[in-house]
């Protein structure tokens, strides 16, 4: 049963943005907002206005992750060699904050970055707040059409958890009927600008290993947000069954209107990653993204029991994410950027995502493990691959 838009709405007092769908592919349903058309994949910003608001966060984010954190790096050398402390050194993550948070240099990095990315978000909300009726309607008349199916039986029986709000985003993924197109567009810019066609997700799936015996039917992503690796996935295993699940309705509301747009016929079900109510050995692959270091470290362990337990003989799983192998050492300045993401990204679990041993937690439910596995994600080294045993 799907609540009515205006509870819906109201369940927030963030009240996030509007809804978007993606695509032309809309003529069987009676209501289609595109009032500036679509681009690839995408549905256009509805105004030309927002969309030079989203390319200036876009390149002024550019800039702060490529010279402004060039020039914080710097800055904490010479903090450390004035202290006397070997900038290549073994620091406490306590000592390093400390240090680091008291010079204007390192502070406005900090600051600028934080800032951009709350109105990153806020523009976009603002546009479509002021349409929320008519984007709601949009999303309702979308439940129930195809391709794929849309489960949501959840309600408000969602662990505390899953309620902050990760990456600064208001009301975060569980809180606000808006979640998913904020979702889409801050991702866009939190890319850098380099993803604004499913770039990343497409090439991730790409990247998928085949499951022993090569055959897939049935996929399942956790944790799909609003769908983009779940579509992929569909993409390039055209004939599989292909299922999306998350515990956040609004998200898997906009990934299923998404998918209908564009013609993909995914499934989408709101359960937890570590509950999923599917059969045993019901997948051949199960592929998460970006999921792990936003749960504590208990959801994290009963995901994999629970990924193992659906997987077929044979099957594979292959997690994304910062990096699936421990964390590497780590100099002074990447311990600042850590903790900065955990306090002020409002990444509450990275710490915890980061203490857990991956490959041998795997290990102990019976996963057979391949550490040194093709990568996905620039930047995060080898992935882990993990088989069942056939």
């Amino acid at each position: 049963m799907f609540l009515n838009r205006r509870k819906l709405f109201m369940m927030s007092s963030a009240a996030v943005a509007g809804m978007l769908p993606t695509y032309k592919a809309w003529a069987k349903l009676a209501m289609d907002l595109e009032p500036r058309g679509t681009e690839g994949r995408n549905e256009r910003l509805p105004t030309l206005d927002l969309e030079s608001q989203q390319h200036f966060f876009t390149e002024f984010r550019v800039w702060i992750n490529r010279d402004m954190v060039r020039a914080a790096e710097q800055r904490s050398f010479q903090v450390l060699k004035e202290a006397g402390i070997d900038p290549n050194g073994e620091l406490p993550k306590e000592q390093v904050i400390n240090m680091f948070t008291t010079d204007p240099i390192m502070t406005m990095h900090t600051t600028a970055w934080e800032r951009s990315q709350v109105q990153m978000w806020a523009s976009v909300r603002d546009a479509y707040h002021a349409e929320k009726d008519r984007y709601l309607e949009e999303m309702e008349k979308a439940e129930k059409a195809g391709p794929g199916t849309l489960e949501m039986s959840m309600g408000d029986n969602i662990p505390e958890y899953t309620k902050h709000e990760i990456h600064l985003q208001p009301g975060g993924y569980v809180g606000d009927p808006f979640a998913g197109v904020i979702y889409l567009h801050g991702q866009n810019v939190v890319f850098n600008g380099g993803n604004y066609q499913d770039n990343a997700q497409l090439k991730y799936a790409a990247a998928i290993p085949l499951p022993k015996g090569g055959q897939v039917k049935r996929i399942h992503e956790p944790g799909c947000s609003i769908g983009q690796l779940s579509q992929a996935l569909k993409e390039r295993f055209p004939e599989a069954e292909v299922w999306g699940t998350d515990v956040g309705a609004p998200m898997i509301r906009y990934a299923h209107m998404r998918s209908v747009d564009m013609g993909v016929d995914v499934n989408y079900r709101q359960v937890l990653a570590e509950d999923n109510k599917f059969p045993d050995g019901h997948f051949d692959m199960v592929v998460d993204n970006l999921l792990q270091h936003e749960l504590t470290r208990e959801a994290i362990l009963a995901m994999y029991k629970e990924n193992f337990r659906t997987l077929r003989p044979g099957g594979v799983y292959y997690p994304i994410d910062l990096h699936t192998g421990s964390p590497k050492p780590r100099t002074a300045f990447q311990k600042f950027q850590a903790w900065r993401d955990h306090r002020w990204n409002h990444e509450i679990w990275r710490y915890e995502y980061e203490s857990v041993d991956k490959a041998a937690e795997l290990r102990k439910i019976g996963f057979e493990v391949i550490e040194k596995g093709p990568p996905a994600r620039v930047g995060s080294g080898y992935n882990i691959v993990a088989y069942k045993p056939a």
